[in-house]
Order: C-alpha cells, then structure tokens, then sequence
C-alpha cells in the first residue's frame, strides 16, 4: 500500500510540474495579451462588458451579434473577441482585430442586427506584425 501511494503522489508531482510548465506564457501569447489596449475601459463612461444590460432583448441582440462573430471562420482570433456591448439596444463594439476588413465585416454584422444607427464603432486595428 506504501509503495502504492508513493508512486501516486509521484505522478501526481510530476502532473502537476507539467501543467504548471504548459501554463507560463510564450512570446505569441504575450502578443496576444491586450491589457494595454483595454486601458481605455477604466474611464468613466466608457461601455463595458459588466455595464452589459441584463433586459431580454440586449441580451439576445448581443449573443445575435456575438454568434455572428464567431461563427465567420474568416476573422481571426483578436477579431472573434471583440467585446459586443449592448445597452438599452445600442451596440458599442470595441477591441483590437487585424485589418480594416476584419472591422468592417464586424460592424456590418452588428448594423444588420441592431441598425446602422446604433451600433458605436470603438474598435481598433493592430495588425499582426506590430508589437507593442
């Protein structure tokens, strides 16, 4: 039985160095950390996610909207996580995507959903190659 819970608490040693290895970030994900960007949402006023609107229409205009988004393969990562805001029917977009084209698509997607008129274009684009 000893000889038993040593080799358990062996492999679990070891599964637990394993994980906590493959937790440590790499360079592409510290890329990919967008906290600097994101500065913006401590101002006052700004939209963000937690001011998110809990009414059944905001929430189902921002999973519309959301689906939308994720479901176009075409867009990349940063542009599958751009925050989608709605507050009282108005859609405030905002986060970093890729390209023009990749903000463009976004937007047309929430116009369709909310209206042209409300929806507050605050995303930004960073390409792939520029580092911080």
């Amino acid at each position: 039985m000893t000889k038993y819970l040593t080799t358990y608490a062996t492999v679990l040693t070891l599964s637990l160095c394993a994980a906590s290895a493959g937790a440590q970030s790499t360079p592409s994900q510290d890329r990919q950390d967008n906290t600097r960007i994101n500065q913006r949402d401590r101002n006052p006023g700004e939209a963000t996610a937690d001011q998110q609107k809990a009414n059944p229409a905001d929430r189902d205009l921002t999973s519309k909207i959301r689906k939308a988004i994720v479901d176009d393969k075409t867009l990349s990562t940063y542009a599958h996580n751009v925050k989608v805001i709605s507050q009282n029917g108005t859609v405030t977009l905002k986060g970093p995507v890729r390209s023009d084209s990749e903000m463009k698509a976004i937007l047309a997607k929430a116009q369709d959903m909310a209206g042209a008129d409300k929806v507050v274009n605050e995303m930004s684009v960073q390409p792939e190659n520029v580092s911080k």
